[in-house]
């Protein structure tokens, strides 16, 4: 039996291609004798004529990736294809780079460990870029004695 033309009315209807109309082979009677646009409505609501649902690429393998590259898995030197500052901007290191060092200097300042004074030079020193990383800054502590209670 033809029911070409019962799939393009239907295509029409619901703006999908005719390859995902389908129509129950059982009930082809029913579907030949549809004539209008209201019968086909009528037909899809009884469940015999049914629209497919579309194909679309599995996003699986990306899923499961993304979940093991949040855990840090798949971030080694042999999976690295950029350059250290495309995968981490300058600006971005920088600002992870002092905020950790004006937190170090605040607690610091905050526990008495150093003075009012020291903890504004040191901050500028910071701002300056004069410091490498937090363990720089203690170092320097040290050295300079600026520490007032003992070590850290």
């Amino acid at each position: 039996m033809n029911l070409k033309v019962k799939k393009r009315i239907a295509k029409e209807l619901f703006h999908v291609g005719e390859k995902r109309i389908w129509i129950d082979p059982t009930r082809s009677k029913e579907v030949k004798e549809a004539i209008t646009k209201k019968d086909i409505k009528s037909l899809v609501k009884k469940g015999i004529i049914l629209v497919k649902q579309e194909k679309n690429q599995s996003r699986f393998r990306i899923r499961k990736s993304k979940m093991q590259k949040s855990k840090g898995r798949g971030r080694g030197i042999g999976s690295r294809k950029g350059a250290s500052n495309a995968r981490l901007n300058r600006k971005m290191q920088w600002i992870i780079k002092i905020r950790n060092q004006k937190d170090l200097l605040k607690s610091l300042r905050d526990r008495s460990l150093i003075s009012r004074r020291n903890y504004r030079i040191l901050y500028r020193k910071a701002k300056g870029g004069f410091f490498r990383s937090r363990r720089h800054i203690q170092i320097y502590l040290q050295e300079h004695k600026l520490m007032e209670n003992g070590t850290k």
